[in-house]
């Protein structure tokens, strides 16, 4: 008996499954980061250390405009440290500050919903080894303190573990809350060190560099005993 010739609508729900498939969503992510990443480079934001903002762009819209910039740049890999000396050289200690959290939500934001749109579904059923799966289940389970922790702690890259959430089951409300509150300590040392960069002996930078370097070092001796426990045991 002959093989019935493909329909056209047959055809066209092949060509819909394979397009929304997990992996070919995976490597729509990837070829997005690959872009925004090479955007970046050839943009080069850490000029607005030296350049300064637009002059044409002043109060309340150059902060709104500041934070939609930098949520866009961190979901780029674009190291939060250097938008957050800019935020504090820019526009000030506290108005750096509150700009930068803004920025930090939304980049998270807009890092974790590209991950679990995109690359969750793909992502999952490859965490077999035995840290991936201890770091997903605290994650999942634990997702609110791990967070927390992870943002109170520098050293880890910002958009790698935003993605790496998305991967997991964590949920929306305990991601964004812990990114806004762990967050705001080094945050606020870095837009502090930013806005007294002209003054490198006054107390206030001196202190927010100290705070750095201490929360650097609290942070490498918290990841060299949880490692172990990581890979268990």
């Amino acid at each position: 008996m002959p093989v019935p010739a493909a329909t056209p609508d047959g055809l066209a729900a092949r060509c819909t499954r394979v397009l929304f498939s997990p992996w070919s969503r995976l490597a729509l992510l990837l070829v997005l980061l690959v872009c925004a990443a090479s955007a970046m480079l050839l943009w080069r934001p850490q000029q607005l250390l030296s350049g300064g903002w637009p002059a044409q762009w002043s109060g309340p819209t150059a902060l709104v405009m500041f934070a939609v910039a930098y949520g866009v740049c961190t979901t780029a890999f674009v190291p939060r440290p250097v938008l957050n000396l800019a935020a504090g050289a820019l526009f000030g200690s506290q108005s750096g500050l509150v700009t930068a959290l803004a920025g930090t939500v939304l980049g998270a934001g807009l890092a974790f919903g590209l991950g679990r749109l995109l690359g969750q579904e793909a992502l999952r059923p490859l965490l077999r080894a035995r840290w991936l799966t201890a770091a997903d289940r605290q994650l999942s389970e634990h997702g609110f303190r791990s967070m927390l922790l992870i943002r109170l702690l520098p050293g880890l890259p910002f958009a790698a573990t935003n993605y790496c959430a998305a991967v997991s089951r964590m949920r929306w409300f305990p991601f964004l809350v812990a990114t806004a509150l762990g967050s705001v300590p080094n945050t606020a040392a870095y837009a502090v060190a930013g806005a007294r960069a002209s003054a490198p002996t006054s107390p206030a930078f001196l202190l927010s560099m100290g705070f750095i370097a201490v929360s650097g070092l609290v942070a490498v001796a918290i990841a060299w005993y949880k490692r172990k426990a990581l890979r268990g045991g």
